[in-house]
């Protein structure tokens, strides 16, 4: 198991920048692809962006171009730069390890993520 806890969440204008971090401890956090979903009030939860432990990644293409999804194996840490932020963006920002390790795909589906952090709010205001 690992455990994730998210950061860098808060208030913003339309146009700003947030930069997210997920911290992870536990079992070998380098070794799995981590996810980032975000779900806002009354929808269901989606998949915003994700990244594999080397490197490669995807992106949900409402973000695509203004997301930016990296991490640091030596801090056990992976981020989400956020420019260009919309209205639509306000949610509650989730990372997520995959329950595999050393999968190559990339998973954009809730269920493939078995560890989850507590979420972080993003507010973006017009």
């Amino acid at each position: 198991q690992v455990q994730l806890v998210e950061s860098g969440g808060g208030l913003v204008q339309v146009g700003g920048s947030l930069r997210l971090s997920c911290s992870a401890s536990g079992r070998a956090f380098s070794m799995y692809a981590t996810g980032w979903f975000r779900q806002a009030p009354g929808k269901e939860r989606e998949f915003v962006a994700a990244i594999n432990w080397s490197g490669d990644n995807t992106y949900a293409d409402s973000v695509k171009g203004r997301f930016t999804v990296s991490r640091d194996n030596a801090k056990n840490t992976v981020y989400l730069q956020m420019n260009s932020l919309k209205p639509e963006d306000t949610a509650v920002y989730y990372c997520a390890a995959d329950r595999v390790p050393w999968r190559v795909q990339l998973e954009r589906i809730v269920s493939s993520y078995g560890d989850w952090g507590q979420g972080t709010q993003v507010t973006v205001s017009s």
